[in-house]
Order: structure tokens, then sequence, then C-alpha cells
């Protein structure tokens, strides 16, 4: 262990209370821009991305001429989640469909557990307001359905593929009036390099944060979450290849922070501007008719959502 890592572990009481408190203030009066206080017709979320970083890879997709950034209402996914579906956007959510990649979603929403108990936080008073499975229009948990092989390298990460299926198929069947879509690439671990060349996962890929905490070599991780990005983005282009929508949004839940500060990854109640800032990228779609999403409502080999939380790091 570093030493960054000893005296930060030392501190975790302390951030468990500053948690707490922050949380206790921000559930009834919320710090950053509501996804429902603007206009929009379809929201990609793209989980852990960071505004340099979609800037970065901007020149390889024609949709990304128009990048903005917000200032996002939660530092975890978590957070996003219990801020942005609360019933003071009950009209909203009663017309939106929202398709997750993301096991927050089904704690938070259907079990009913608040950022604070995922935080362990200590000395919380909040009040949550958040909607109910039955208040949206529609609500989809699709990590639940990719098919085997899960393989050593995803389990509870599900390929991008799964989630612009599922999109689609909402987008077909309810016309909604909001669509989210939830991926989560590029979060870590950072699978797309392993699963195109058949290999198990190393080290920087599955915890790149506890390898840049050890010493690892920055440009080496930050590349290799670059390549993630691009993973999702691609499929990101397939999806509005094949959609209709006037105005479609790439943005993020939360960024990251790669050592910027001495912080690593992300947390509750992170003020940092690597995690709170997030993109706004405005592009639209149009569907060219030329590809035919493969999905299946059968779930015989869905993962728990414990499962799910464990892969991404959070168990």
């Amino acid at each position: 262990m570093s030493v960054l890592s000893k005296i930060l572990y030392k501190l975790k009481p302390i951030y468990q209370i500053y948690t707490g408190l922050a949380l206790s203030l921000t559930s009834r009066f919320p710090l950053g821009m509501n996804v429902y206080d603007r206009d929009w017709d379809v929201l990609i979320l793209l989980d852990t991305c960071r505004v340099d970083a979609l800037r970065q890879v901007s020149p390889n997709y024609d949709f990304l001429s128009n990048i903005g950034s917000i200032y996002s209402i939660g530092s975890t996914s978590s957070e996003w989640i219990a801020q942005t579906f609360s019933h003071e956007y009950s009209e909203e959510i009663s017309n939106t469909a929202y398709i997750s990649g993301n096991g927050w979603a089904e704690e938070i929403i259907e079990n009913r557990v608040t950022p604070e108990d995922h935080g362990n936080s200590k000395l919380s008073f909040s009040d949550w307001t958040i909607a109910e499975p039955e208040d949206f229009l529609f609500l989809d948990q699709a990590w639940r359905y990719e098919p085997e092989p899960r393989f050593e390298h995803g389990l509870g990460h599900p390929k991008p593929r799964y989630v612009t299926d599922r999109a689609l198929l909402a987008m077909e069947k309810y016309n909604p009036d909001r669509l989210i879509i939830h991926y989560s690439q590029p979060h870590s671990p950072y699978t797309s390099k392993a699963i195109e060349e058949e290999r198990d996962l190393r080290r920087y890929e599955r915890s790149p944060f506890e390898y840049l905490q050890s010493g690892g070599n920055r440009d080496v991780v930050w590349d290799t979450y670059i390549d993630h990005l691009k993973y999702v983005l691609d499929d990101v282009e397939l999806l509005l290849d094949n959609m209709d929508a006037e105005e479609v949004i790439i943005s993020a839940d939360h960024g990251e922070a790669f050592g910027e500060w001495g912080i690593y990854g992300h947390g509750h109640m992170l003020l940092h501007p690597h995690v709170r800032k997030v993109p706004w990228a405005r592009t639209s779609a149009t569907d060219s008719g030329e590809y035919e999403p493969s999905v299946t409502d059968n779930l015989s080999q869905e993962a728990s959502v414990t499962e799910q939380l464990e892969a991404l790091g959070y168990k």
C-alpha cells in the first residue's frame, strides 16, 4: 500500500462523516444540473466519461462536433440516479424509458438503497424522494440480459451491444418522449482490448487505480481508458444510425480522477472538477434501417445485482 493510500485509509472515518452530512444537505438541495432541466429526446450516458477524454477522441466521430459541459448532480452513479429520478420530476419520469447497464439503477430504484448506504456514510439525515420502478414509462435493467459467456473479464460490465439492442427495442416498442441509455463503459474494468484479444485482464485493466497508487504508469492507464471509451462510442454510432431523434445528448453520470490532486477514481460528494464536470455533447439520430437488434427477454441467465456491483469494484 502506498503512503498516500495509508493516509487516505486513516482518513476514511472522517470522509464517511463528511459524506453523511453532505448527502443530508444535497438530498434536500441538490448541487449540480438535473438533466431534466434541459431539453433532449435521447440522453446517452457514458459512465465515468471525462470532458477532456471525449474531446480527445472527437476527431474520430462525426457526431462529436459540439461538446460542451455541465456540472453533474452526483459524483457516483448511485448519487446521480437518486438525485435525477426525484419526485420533483414525476411528470418527466412517467414519460421516460430508462435502459441501464449499471446495477445501481436496481439498487437505488428497486431495492431502495440510498447513496449513504452505498458509501457507508455516518451521521446522515438525508431526505430522498426517489422514484419507484412503476413511475417510469419503462425501466429496463439491461445488464441482466447479457448471455453466456460472461467470461472473467466482464461480469456486471455488459458489452455495449446488449445495452444498444435493448435501447432500440424500447424506442420501437414504447416511443418514449425521453429515452435514457446508461452504458457502463468507459468505467473500469477496462475490458475492450482483452475481449478483442481473447485474453485475461492485465492488472492496469482490472484495477487501474490500485495500479496507479502503487506507482504504475499513468499514460498506460489513460490510453487504456481511451480505448475503452472508443469501444462504447463505436456502439453509440450504431445507435445513432438506427433511431430517429432530433435532440440527442451524450453525457456522463460522473467523471473520473486519474491522480489529479491525489484523487483516484470517484467517490461520494467529491467536488473534484474531473469527477463532477461531465460532457454535454449535442447531436441527432437518423434511422438508416440497416441494423436489426438481436435481444432476448429470457432472464434465465441473469446475474444478481450483488455480482454486478462486485465486478465493478463496489462490493
